[in-house]
């Protein structure tokens, strides 16, 4: 598995390859997914979401105004520290309450202490800086964000899916520091399947000069001449014509005088065609596009097999200057969709062998890092798919990149269906990110939209949103899947008819009333099965693994590929689903949180359905026999047998005694009925009389040694490298045990970091993530005495050096500061006592509730100034002096101190002053943070599998991972040496 290269990293490299001119404020894009605080607020109360919106004035009254965890000078010393992406949903717990179409996490409205999500990092730019345009993006949050850079309020995202951008130019320290706030708010659903909470894509932040290109501002286009197909499923072109559509902006205050120059390089980042246009002159605050054009001489082509990514470098000169340069991917490539005979890449005609697939995955739940979705393609890809249907929102850009890069076809597709600018702008943002995408070859404007797709407002709403998609992209077919009122509405005036499910209509009568239209299975071929089952258990949530229909009237995974294989006119299909993914647990409610329909499960496994596809939608030969041959206490009983193969017969074996020979029929499959008995079961397969295949199951033994694979080894000390390893158990023989539960426990040694772990189970709540927890002990009842005026020189009391050291009893607030002091007639007048010019030794008493919490945990008060000149004591222990050196302070915890119940946070010191009425001043002492270590990794094994998902962090030494269970030999794996 390759990482994953974004084309934003390549700039430096192409640059240096290419650029002999000189460059002025060059752009630079750099990835700021690490170090940020992380803190669940709360969705209804606001003393619960660190006060924010609670100002006099706040953010919305007035600019600058973020108060609460928006302010600037907010303390998230307690926060926790994670890494974007994050996922904070898939690591709560499970609970009946929570929404069955999330997967039951406790999240939603019925917690609303944990559907609000705060992060915030602080960043520097430097004084250099000023005069650039700063920027900064954000792939994708979930959901409902609000963004503020120090103090200042950006704007909304409500949608949970769209990247969005705010130009943050004129709020930043230039030469200091800078903090970003982020709030996300998952109280509210987006979808009807698990969608995770919080920053779970990327973050970029970019600076380019005044004049740039702008965001999303380039468009690259092929138009291939003399196409010609090999008869063997390649084609080749004589040349190609590459036309680009170059957005600039000029945000300066100045008119600018500038030449576009380009340049296409290859594979090897050798130039193959250089162009450009010069004597361009743009206004102040004026943005225009500009058409150029290059050729290319014998193009290599962007097909499934060979997928060729050529790179366009512009560059945006003054003078002989670089302003700015941007790469952007793309291939040489041609489709076409046609009505009677399917679809066509390069003039070859292909099937879409397709699958319709949510963004989740076992352990890390939308949080992928980019790695993961080159193994999710290679695994599709492993079934023999070609298509890929992002269901049911725009995807993340990795998953672009991965197709292009590997080969897949993309049905790119929009989250909300309808004409108002609020809900065409997510559409317009998608499809100008994603249009230079070779692997994209259709944008879908919607998804079972039931209320309107068989009326009038349907036909309406699609006729306008394909209208506005062909102004933005012409190069590329509209479709909609579409569940029901075929022949009527949004049907009536698609390019592409998406069909879902030829239980609700006639493919036949469609293509009759509509020979214009064009048409594929959007979604068909369902099958609820769980991977390793064999005997249905209705009360465990578990469903066999034959092929079978989910309901009345709808087809199963061979039913609909019959079907499809069988009508020319139709594109292809798009199987739902690839994945299981979690939520929308068919047919059952709590306590499955993950559906049944995948080809794969989460981890990524195949199911036995996966050899059916291999079998009919590759041209490997295929031969897969199953079920397992486990079935202790059944013997003599009949098991059905199947066999899955492109074999044109099949003879299978138990024990060496032939149980007979069966032909195959195209598109399907074989059945015995086969009295069990213990030993080994082959089926052999045979082409043109030869036997040319076999697979064999045995009967395996118990348990006895835990056994790790991967098909990766992480390479030298890139950071974010991923590794996914199966984990198994074999018997004393060294055959793995497919019916095996055993509990695996995981350690890993060296610069990664165990990132997630599943095992495909619909119905296990063991946790996906094994993470610290982080409880913040509130500092309240905030009282304060006066004592008198303080001495000449500060306050008097114990040297630095006797700290740390029980209370002076010869001091006069000694006793101010015991536990057991009385306080009760203590002031709580603070606005008196900072008005007050006389300069006076105060005692400021808080309390803090103290719940206990097991010995292994870390404590830490984290302090923040009330006075000048402090001592702060515990219970009548001196913790330290922080004077006026800092506004806060950390002192560690010995559990010793703490009491369970109330305990007494003490500071005898000079009170701050106000110097105008309005003026805020800190009454807020802090509070204690406890670090509760998280549990071992582990995971139970699941008919035989499990899943661990390990990512490098980026230090050079070697990786090993080492599994472990009672009673069996360990195992282990070097993931890098």
């Amino acid at each position: 598995m390759d990482r994953p290269i974004k084309f934003r990293t390549l700039l430096l490299l192409v640059c240096t390859s290419l650029m002999t001119l000189p460059s002025i404020a060059q752009r630079e894009e750099t990835g700021i997914d690490s170090g940020w605080h992380f803190a669940l607020g709360h969705a209804y109360d606001a003393t619960k979401d660190f006060y924010n919106g609670t100002g006099a004035f706040s953010y919305f009254a007035k600019a600058g105004n973020g108060d609460g965890a928006a302010a600037p000078g907010f303390d998230d010393r307690a926060w926790r520290v994670v890494d974007l992406p994050h996922d904070w949903a898939v690591e709560l717990p499970f609970d009946p309450k929570g929404s069955g179409s999330h997967g039951y996490r406790a999240i939603g409205r019925n917690f609303p202490a944990a559907s609000v999500g705060w992060y915030r990092k602080s960043f520097f730019i430097p004084a250099s800086d000023l005069g650039r345009r700063i920027s900064i993006r954000f792939d994708g949050v979930f959901r409902d964000s609000k963004v503020w850079v120090n103090g200042f309020y950006l704007g909304n995202e409500q949608g949970g899916y769209n990247g969005f951008t705010y130009d943050i130019t004129d709020y930043l320290n230039y030469g200091g520091g800078n903090i970003i706030a982020v709030r996300a708010d998952v109280t509210m659903e987006e979808g009807w399947f698990y969608e995770g909470a919080g920053i779970y894509r990327h973050v970029w932040l970019t600076k380019t000069a005044a004049m740039h290109v702008a965001e999303d501002g380039l468009s690259v286009h092929a138009r291939v001449d003399g196409l010609q197909s090999d008869g063997k499923g390649h084609a080749s072109a004589t040349s190609a014509e590459i036309t680009s559509g170059v957005s600039i902006a000029n945000e300066g205050r100045v008119a600018q005088n500038f030449r576009i120059l380009q340049t296409i390089i290859d594979t090897a980042a050798k130039p193959v065609a250089t162009g450009g246009i010069d004597r361009l002159t743009l206004a102040p605050h004026e943005t225009r596009q500009y058409a150029t054009m290059l050729s290319l001489s014998h193009p290599q082509l962007w097909c499934l097999d060979d997928p060729y990514l050529y790179r366009l470098v512009t560059r945006i000169l003054r003078g002989d200057s670089t302003v700015d340069s941007c790469v952007t991917g793309f291939g040489v490539r041609t489709i076409r969709f046609d009505p009677d005979s399917g679809f066509f890449l390069n003039g070859v005609h292909i099937k879409l062998h397709g699958t319709n697939n949510h963004q989740d995955h076992a352990g890390v739940g939308v949080a992928l890092p980019d790695a993961l979705w080159d193994y999710r393609i290679r695994c599709l890809k492993g079934i023999g798919a070609n298509a890929y249907r992002c269901s049911h929102n725009p995807p993340a850009p990795e998953l672009l990149d991965a197709c292009d890069r590997l080969g897949m076809l993309v049905i790119d597709e929009n989250r909300w269906m309808g004409t108002t600018p609020q809900l065409t702008d997510p559409l317009r943002r998608m499809i100008l990110r994603d249009r230079n995408h070779p692997s994209v070859i259709a944008w879908s404007i919607g998804n079972e939209e039931w209320s309107i797709e068989g009326t009038p407002t349907g036909a309406r709403v699609a006729s306008t949103l394909q209208d506005y998609v062909h102004g933005l992209d012409s190069t590329r077919p509209v479709t909609a899947a579409v569940s029901g009122g075929w022949g009527a509405g949004i049907s009536t005036v698609l390019q592409v008819m998406g069909f879902n499910y030829i239980a609700h209509g006639s493919t036949d009568e469609q293509h009759a009333r509509f020979p214009w239209q064009s048409g594929m299975g959007t979604e068909e071929g369902m099958t609820n099965a769980t991977r390793g089952v064999y005997v249905d258990d209705s009360a465990g949530h578990h469903l066999v693994a034959y092929d079978r229909r989910p309901y009345p009237g709808y087809y199963s995974i061979e039913e609909g590929w019959k079907y499809y294989a069988a009508r020319p006119y139709l594109a292809g299909m798009f199987i739902w689903s690839g994945f299981d993914y979690r939520g929308e647990p068919t047919p059952f409610g709590w306590p499955s949180v993950s559906s049944n329909t995948g080809m794969l499960d989460v981890c990524g496994f195949p199911k036995d359905d996966a050899w059916y596809l291999r079998s009919w939608w590759t041209d490997q030969p295929v031969l897969h026999v199953f079920p397992h041959w486990n079935w202790q206490g059944r013997e003599g009983q009949q098991i059905p047998v199947w066999v899955y193969s492109n074999c044109r017969e099949v003879e299978l074996f138990l024990n060496g005694k032939s149980l007979g020979r069966k032909s195959m029929r195209d598109n399907s499959h074989l059945e015995w009925e086969v009295a069990y008995h213990p030993g080994v079961l082959e089926a052999v397969g045979y082409k043109d009389g030869k036997r040319v295949l076999k697979d064999v199951i045995r009967t395996t033994g118990e348990p006895r040694r835990v056994v790790l694979e991967s098909g990766v080894v992480l390479s030298g000390s890139n950071k974010g490298d991923v590794a996914v390893v199966d984990v198994k158990v074999t018997d004393a023989a060294g055959l793995p045990v497919t019916v095996a539960d055993n509990e695996i426990l995981f350690t890993l040694h060296g610069p990664g970091k165990i990132i997630g772990v599943g095992n495909g189970d619909p119905v296990s709540h063991e946790a996906d993530k094994f993470v610290e927890r982080i409880v913040a002990v509130p500092i309240g009842n905030l009282r304060v005495k006066v004592l008198g005026v303080a001495a000449a020189g500060g306050l008097r009391g114990p040297a630095d050096s006797d700290l740390p050291a029980a209370a002076d009893s010869g001091q006069q607030w000694s006793a101010n500061v015991r536990q057991d002091y009385d306080d009760k007639d203590w002031s709580r007048d603070f606005d008196k006592i900072t008005a007050d010019t006389t300069a006076r030794t105060v005692v400021y008493r808080a309390d803090i509730e103290w719940p206990g919490f097991p010995g292994s945990a870390r404590v830490r008060l984290f302090y923040k100034s009330i006075g000048r000149d402090q001592r702060v004591y515990l219970n009548g222990r001196l913790l330290g002096r922080p004077g006026d050196s800092s506004a806060r302070s950390e002192f560690p915890l010995d559990a010793s101190l703490l009491q369970k119940g109330r305990n007494v946070l003490a500071v005898v010191a000079q009170p701050f002053r106000r110097k105008y009425p309005w003026d805020n001043v800190n009454r807020d002492p802090g509070l204690v943070q406890v670090v509760i270590p998280p549990q071992p990794w582990r995971r139970r094994l699941f008919n035989g599998l499990a899943q661990v998902i390990v990512k490098a962090t980026g230090e050079p030494g070697p990786i090993t991972l080492t599994a472990e269970s009672a009673g069996l030999q360990p195992g282990d794996i070097i993931l890098r040496k």
